[in-house]
């Protein structure tokens, strides 16, 4: 047997000693994150997928694994589909294939601290139809059977300077002990990790590509906080910078304090706080309320401090970009360059700024069909040369304490011309691109009524592509951040519906994918501004561009542009070539001159 049958059997044994029937393990962790420490990696463990959404649901006798269309293709390559059944979501969902396949009868297990309270709900309404029940699990499975599970880290939490912060953690605190009194609530239960970042000023390095630490907080009305995280990770510095009105305590102490809640009513976010957290409350008699944690939309809403940090990360970030792209064109025509040395110098670039902390996700390195792969992963096993005469799309963000960034470029490796095709195809996505960045809207509009914007010209020629538009973006926090997002409204994407407000941050970014062949993305990240119209009726807001890095010429067809199209890329170049020049010398310059020379 092959590790990942090894490991799915001792996991059926388990099951059995447990008295469960069945189990189901998400790529989550008891924050709801979208990105985990590797100990919560449980379902790449067991499964070998590593993409960074999906569940997998394992009964005695048949097994499925559960991905979107980002992932259709990743899984079939790391996943054996002799051992699991592929499931496309939202075509189907966890619940209701439970729904039709748990034997009758059946206990099927969940682990309260890796699920949201929806999504418990949903599954065992579903089961409820075979007479099967969903019982949380006191200790996980899963842990009990995979031997070498990394620890938590430890790695000490850190002050996040006023002078990036833009706004004290005292008056955040005071912010939210303001929104309870409105609200007649005496607490709210802050777990998200950036939630907690944010709030409290403080960063850390337990999650690979989030600065973010392991903890949890309880607000109160009256400002004070309790700060939940283990001792290992305080040091002096961080308990002067909390002060006296964050009391610290152990991890441990979470549950045990949330039971002291009783007749209290507290405010839990549904979408952000594992279902053990509305566990622990309800059983011990607290009046839960549910919505939205208070942190979000100011975090999302970008300070004058935060958002002047975002440009100055952004100036220094489109440099090394130059620098990338200058070198792909140099060498990767010549051949020998591949997916992985690419990656590697590109994250070499960012770090010779000599601010680079990490980067803010994993490098998408696409060459040739594996560009086609919407989030796809590069490994040793995967990486391709880039080969001369194809297309390459490299998705990337760096984080520095000013600043998230998050930018794709896709480019045409030479020396032959590209094909007509290429060339349709990369010009439909940017007058996508284009068409949003452009876009004037009045307050009140949401994400989704500009997601179309990016996709009219691909949808004229009868194309599409199959993830969001945009996401919101996080200042030395999360590259994936809520609540707005521009994609397509469907019931069960949350974010679809809020508005968009000044100051917050999203990416705009139309893609086009032919399967086996290429892909191609042009990604920048945009900021809400209020917009100054003659004779306006209402307040407007339009997106100023943040991201600076040329986009290839030689894949534009002129022939598709319109006059507006053509100046807004003219003027797009002139202001990359005056924000990156004065960082730029030699043949990086020069490069940057001839990447931007007018159309």
């Amino acid at each position: 047997m092959h590790t990942h049958e090894t490991r799915l059997d001792a996991l059926r044994k388990q099951l059995v000693k447990d008295g469960l029937d069945g189990f189901v393990i998400p790529i989550s962790d008891e924050h709801m994150s979208e990105y985990v420490g590797t100990y919560a990696q449980r379902l790449e463990w067991l499964t070998g997928f590593g993409g960074s959404a999906g569940t997998a649901v394992v009964l005695a006798d048949e097994a499925a694994i559960f991905v979107d269309g980002r992932y259709t293709l990743q899984v079939c390559d790391q996943v054996d589909g002799k051992l699991w059944s592929y499931q496309s979501v939202p075509q189907t969902s966890v619940a209701a294939w439970l729904g039709e396949h748990a034997p009758k009868g059946a206990k099927i297990g969940y682990d309260a601290w890796l699920h949201g309270k929806g999504w418990a709900e949903e599954a065992a309404k579903a089961l409820q139809v075979r007479g099967a029940t969903l019982v949380p699990v006191s200790a996980n499975p899963v842990d009990a059977v995979w031997q070498d599970q990394p620890m938590p880290s430890l790695a000490p939490a850190v002050p996040h300077a006023d002078e990036h912060a833009g706004k004290s953690a005292h008056e955040k605190r005071a912010e939210v002990a303001e929104w309870l009194g409105a609200k007649g609530l005496d607490a709210a239960v802050v777990s998200a990790l950036d939630s907690v970042a944010w709030l409290l000023n403080i960063r850390g390095a337990d999650v690979d590509r989030t600065p973010v630490a392991l903890s949890y907080v309880i607000a109160h009305a009256d400002g004070t906080a309790d700060l939940f995280i283990a001792p290992e990770k305080v040091t002096p510095e961080l308990t002067a910078h909390l002060g006296n009105a964050v009391r610290v305590q152990p991890r441990e102490a979470f549950v045990p304090t949330l039971e002291q809640l009783k007749g209290r009513k507290v405010a839990v976010d549904p979408e952000r706080a594992v279902a053990a957290i509305f566990h622990a409350l309800e059983g011990a008699g607290a009046e839960v309320v549910a919505v939205t944690d208070p942190v979000v939309l100011p975090k999302a809403i970008k300070n004058p401090v935060e958002q002047a940090g975002h440009r100055a990360a952004q100036a220094r970030d489109g440099a090394a970009i130059v620098r990338f792209l200058r070198w792909v064109s140099v060498e990767a025509p010549k051949g020998g360059v591949t997916e992985l040395s690419a990656a590697d110098r590109l994250q070499a670039f960012r770090a010779e700024t000599g601010l680079l902390r990490d980067l803010s996700f994993d490098t998408i390195s696409g060459a040739g069909p594996n560009g086609a792969v919407v989030h796809y992963r590069v490994s040793e096993e995967t990486s391709r040369n880039l080969e001369p005469n194809s297309v390459y799309l490299v998705d990337s963000g760096g984080q520095y304490l000013d600043g998230t960034t998050d930018i794709t470029r896709t480019v045409w490796v030479g020396p032959d011309a590209p094909p007509a095709e290429v060339k349709d195809r990369f010009t439909r996505v940017l007058k996508g691109h284009i068409a949003l960045a452009r876009a004037v809207f009045p307050k009140g509009t949401a994400g989704s009524q500009l997601d179309s914007f990016a996709r009219q010209f691909l949808w004229s020629a009868g194309l599409d592509y199959a993830h969001g538009t945009g996401h919101g973006v996080g200042s030395f926090l999360a590259v994936h951040e809520g609540p707005q997002r521009i994609a397509k409204a469907s019931g069960g994407q949350a974010g679809t519906g809020q508005e968009l407000l000044p100051g917050m941050i999203l990416s705009n970014e139309p893609g086009y994918y032919k399967t086996g062949e290429y892909g191609i993305r042009i990604e920048n990240l945009v900021l809400v501004e209020r917009r100054d119209i003659a004779g306006a009726e209402g307040e407007f807001y339009g997106f100023e561009t943040l991201t600076f890095a040329p986009i290839a010429r030689d894949l534009v067809d002129m022939a598709l542009l319109s006059a507006e199209e053509r100046d807004w890329l003219n003027s797009y170049h002139t202001k990359v070539r005056s924000v990156l020049a004065p960082q730029l010398s030699d043949d990086d310059l020069a490069w940057l001159d001839a990447a931007c020379a007018v159309l």
